[in-house]
């Protein structure tokens, strides 16, 4: 056996003992595997279905057509309104597509700020570096949230606007917790003479399930990934109004890539066609149910809960006032076989690589069956670890901080309290066993 196919086999088995709680993260629908592992990734077809630059395109076709048929079916929304692209191979260039469709070099972006919540791809840079390719293209500004509630001051945002004047606001991020006010945000944009691109990469799942509001009818256009809450492969949709349907097409292709992914199309089309389903409307529900019952058991438990709550399915944890940081509790919860990850809080103090805060999320323990009785139970392992590691400091220093992680990390390997915890983690696992 190939030693990748053996390095796959460990991954199986890590993925089945671990609580899978990264909120970007989630179990793909077994048919959506089968169809991304398919002869499908064989064929190209530079361009829009119906007008290729390659021959032998009759079926690959057709599955294009009917994902993209799936993708305004899931959102409920007219083919004669709006359109879709289904072609991005994540959610970075999708997003930079519709910028590139839409604006010129030097044209202004408003954004929400990283720290706060916000994603790398809609234009991050720094006082002193133009750090991602948008920044170094667009100007780009940030909004904030209110730095006591740490939720937006739509009143303040609307002030921004209108002396920033941006040509395209964007919403959505990796780390809010709450939900976005669409229709608020559209009015701001229309005020300040700017597009509204709604960024709902994490919840989209959650909007087809009902579980959250559509940004529909209010946005110009609306991108999404598709392996989040929408439980489909790596890839991403731009929904844009019907009058910028050539432009985004052309922006994607020839614009931005090459060839498009159909073995991953094949697998959107899949989870499409799933969301729109009884159970998965009741999956999405559940999600936030579990969600919003742990970070109440979160808070009750002593922990700063950004927001207080979440009205989605992830949870952001400032730990500040604990006197650790995410970067020891991630991998102190890692070494139990809970898996979350280190994120940046508002008001942060640290670095985005040791940074101040933790973010987790349900979708995936929901996938496996979980409900509100394994997450009093989770919620109270990730207090004793966290409580169990609290007096444990990264240092400032980088010469001292090397051998703290190591040290830590080979301390905890070994700890005997974790060594239990983790024997009981596995235990919930073998009962509600992954789809796959």
């Amino acid at each position: 056996m190939d030693k990748i196919f053996k390095l796959i086999k460990k991954e199986e088995l890590r993925q089945k003992q671990t609580l899978m709680m990264i909120p970007s993260e989630n179990y793909a629908w077994p048919e959506v595997r089968r169809a991304v592992g398919s002869i499908l990734m064989h064929k190209y077809a530079e361009g829009q279905p119906g007008r290729r630059y390659y021959q032998g395109n009759q079926f690959v076709d057709e599955i294009e057509f009917l994902c993209q048929e799936r993708a305004l079916q899931a959102f409920k929304l007219s083919p004669k309104k709006w359109s879709a692209n289904v072609q991005p191979h994540s959610g970075c260039p999708a997003n930079l597509a519709v910028y590139h469709a839409m604006l010129e070099p030097g044209q202004k972006i408003m954004s929400m700020f990283l720290p706060d919540g916000g994603h790398l791809s809609h234009g991050w840079h720094t006082k002193d570096k133009k750090i991602t390719l948008v920044s170094k293209i667009w100007r780009v500004e940030f909004y904030k949230v209110d730095s006591k509630t740490r939720v937006f001051d739509y009143r303040q945002l609307e002030k921004q606007a209108k002396k920033f004047r941006p040509k395209i606001l964007v919403s959505g991020g990796t780390a809010y917790p709450g939900e976005i006010n669409h229709k608020r945000m559209a009015s701001i944009a229309k005020k300040a003479g700017a597009w509204y691109l709604a960024d709902i990469s994490h919840e989209a799942g959650l909007v087809i399930g009902g579980a959250n509001k559509t940004p529909f009818p209010f946005a110009d256009f609306v991108t999404f990934t598709t392996h989040k809450t929408l439980r489909g492969p790596r890839g991403a949709v731009i929904i844009s109004r019907k009058e910028y349907e050539e432009k985004i097409n052309a922006s994607v292709f020839p614009g931005l890539q090459g060839g498009p992914h159909l073995h991953s199309i094949a697998g959107i089309a899949i989870a499409l066609a799933k969301a729109k389903t009884k159970s998965f409307k009741n999956y999405a529900r559940q999600v936030v149910k579990n969600a919003k019952l742990l970070a109440k058991l979160l808070k009750v438990g002593g922990l700063d809960v950004v927001s207080d709550s979440t009205q989605k399915h992830l949870i952001l944890i400032d730990l500040q006032s604990r006197g650790t940081n995410g970067w020891v509790a991630a991998n102190a919860l890692e070494a139990v076989g809970i898996i979350t990850n280190r994120n940046t809080v508002p008001n942060e103090t640290a670095s985005a690589f040791y940074p101040s805060g933790l973010r987790l999320g349900t979708p995936a323990i929901t996938v496996r069956g979980m409900k509100e009785k394994e997450i009093k139970g989770i919620a109270a392992w990730i207090l004793s670890v966290i409580a169990h590691v609290r007096d444990e400091k990264l240092p400032a220093d980088v010469k001292t901080r090397a051998i703290f992680i190591k040290s830590f990390k080979d301390r905890i390997a070994k700890d005997k309290f974790l060594l239990k915890t983790k024997r009981q983690v596995k235990a919930l696992t073998s009962k509600f066993p992954a789809p796959f």
